[in-house]
């Protein structure tokens, strides 16, 4: 497997549209119509509730961790082939050529992605996810919050006491780039407090 070959088969993976999938199935809406837009499991809780909102969170992360499995055992062990297949899962999502590039923000599949291969910087990255949705009630600034965090994680507990690879870090902020950009619309109505609160639940009567 090349570089090329590993980015083409995370792209293939990650631009499968789990949250517009479920959404159409279960209620016949495009989820693209409805709260901010976005097919992620923010945007379908709003729609679906909790339960949607995590199925969707599962799966999409569960493609970014697919694509890294299958670099890993069609290409060997190689840290160059599971990186590249999992950025490729990102831009997957982020531009899924089945939505015309209309996909989401890419952080499930970041944390699934670096889960397979920081496990540890990746949890720890969760948890500052957690504590800051707790705190602030924002999914867009605990994104933003986790996904900064994550190469400085990275660097920390992947090797404690040693460099990781440079492939690793680079990987690492790719995935962070990616995410703050596509987060820039977010960002920009945090600073002027025009950004929604998580909402954990939909009410029956939000939904089509």
């Amino acid at each position: 497997m090349t570089l090329a070959v590993a980015i083409a088969v995370g792209y293939l993976l990650g631009s499968v549209p789990f949250g517009f999938l479920i959404t159409r199935l279960t209620t016949g809406a495009d989820i693209r119509r409805h709260g901010s837009g976005n097919i992620g499991a923010t945007n379908v809780a709003r729609l679906l509730g909790l339960g949607g909102g995590v199925a969707t969170l599962l799966l999409d992360a569960g493609k970014g961790a697919a694509a890294v499995a299958l670099a890993r055992h069609l290409g060997s062990p190689s840290l160059e082939l599971q990186v590249a297949a999992g950025l490729g899962a990102m831009l997957g999502h982020i531009f899924p050529v089945w939505l015309h590039g209309r996909g989401g923000k890419g952080v499930a599949t970041m944390f699934g992605v670096f889960l397979m291969i920081a496990w540890e910087a990746t949890l720890a990255a969760l948890l500052l996810w957690v504590l800051a949705a707790a705190l602030w009630r924002y999914a867009s600034l605990s994104s933003l919050l986790a996904a900064v965090a994550l190469p400085l994680l990275t660097y920390w507990l992947y090797a404690p006491g040693h460099h990781p690879p440079t492939v690793l870090s680079l990987g690492a902020a790719a995935a962070a780039l990616l995410v703050v950009w596509r987060h820039r619309e977010n960002l920009r109505r945090l600073l002027e407090g025009r950004e929604p609160q998580l909402q954990l639940g939909a009410r029956r009567r939000d939904r089509p």
